[in-house]
């Protein structure tokens, strides 16, 4: 059985709420109605644990996510900070020939060659971004579905029976 203990740095998921089990009846106990009635306690309460256990373990791995890009986004700010140096240097090496404003005005425009391009090549994939389609026709074929549920039995009947009533001419 899971505890809510950790051991070492990994956690461990809470305890979940367990299907509750009833005494199986005797073959003529228990009713339909009540066998229908338990079957849908029993399905809910599983739905729910295995969405809890999905949030516990999706919860998990996120932290531990976000603690590793912490990191990341460490090295790059020193990484960002570092390009100050390199462009510096840069200019102090072209001065070596030019005049030392014209070595750093070599450099900043080399920057900004640099960031425009960077820029450009960002807003053509911004610019390809769509709505997801697939997801959407899903969700409304989902819709339609559920909508048609609670139909009356005038259209299960008609499913049924087929366009030439074929069923109620049998019976």
């Amino acid at each position: 059985m899971a505890s809510n203990s950790q051991s070492g740095n990994a956690e461990v998921p809470p305890v979940l709420p367990s299907i509750p089990l009833t005494p199986e009846p005797g073959p003529r106990e228990a009713s339909l109605g009540t066998l229908a009635k338990d079957v849908t306690t029993h399905l809910s309460t599983l739905v729910r644990s295995e969405v809890e256990l999905a949030k516990a373990e999706v919860t998990a791995e996120v932290k531990k996510g976000v603690q590793g890009s912490v990191f990341f986004v460490i090295a790059a700010v020193i990484g960002l900070f570092s390009l100050f140096y390199l462009f510096f240097t840069l200019a102090e090496f072209l001065s070596l020939w030019l005049n030392r404003a014209a070595g750093f005005g070599i450099t900043f425009l080399f920057m900004l060659l640099v960031a425009g391009i960077f820029g450009f090549l960002g807003y053509l994939r911004v610019r390809k971004i769509r709505k997801p389609e697939r997801t959407i026709d899903s969700l409304k074929d989902s819709a339609q579905v559920l909508a048609q549920r609670g139909r009356s039995e005038d259209n299960v009947r008609e499913l049924a029976d087929g366009p030439s009533g074929r069923h109620a001419a049998a019976g």
